[in-house]
C-alpha cells in the first residue's frame, strides 16, 4: 500500500477547500525549491486572496529576487511590513525589514 507524498496529500486538501491559505501556503513552500514559477501561482493567490496571510510575504519576495524583479520583491516586502506590523507579528516585521533592506543593497553593516 502506498502511502500519498505530502504533495499528493497537500495538492488533496486544496482540491477539498481550495481557499485555505494554509494549504496553498504549503503547496507554495512544496514547490518552492523544484518548481519556482508553480510555487510564485500559488504565492500570487494567497497575496490576492488572502493579503492577511503574514508568512506569504518575505518567501513571495524571495522568489521574485530569485526570479531578478527586484522591483517587485520591494512592493511585496513593503506590504508584507503593513499587514505584519497590522497584525502585531513584530518577529514576521523584522524579517521582513531584512530582507528589504537586503533587496535595496542596505544590509551592510555599520561600524
Amino acid at each position: 500500500m502506498n502511502t500519498p507524498s505530502r504533495l499528493q496529500q497537500l495538492l488533496a486538501f486544496y482540491e477539498a477547500d481550495p481557499t485555505d491559505a494554509f494549504t496553498i501556503y504549503a503547496l507554495a513552500t512544496e514547490y518552492r525549491a523544484a518548481e519556482p514559477l508553480r510555487a510564485w501561482d500559488y504565492y500570487e493567490k494567497l497575496l490576492t486572496e488572502h493579503p492577511d496571510y503574514v508568512g506569504t510575504y518575505y518567501h513571495a519576495g524571495k522568489l521574485l529576487e530569485g526570479f531578478g524583479k527586484k522591483d517587485e520583491a520591494e512592493q511585496v516586502y513593503r506590504k508584507g511590513l503593513v499587514v505584519s506590523r497590522k497584525a502585531g507579528q513584530l518577529h514576521a516585521a523584522s524579517e521582513i525589514q531584512q530582507a528589504l533592506n537586503s533587496c535595496l543593497g542596505m544590509d551592510y553593516e555599520d561600524d
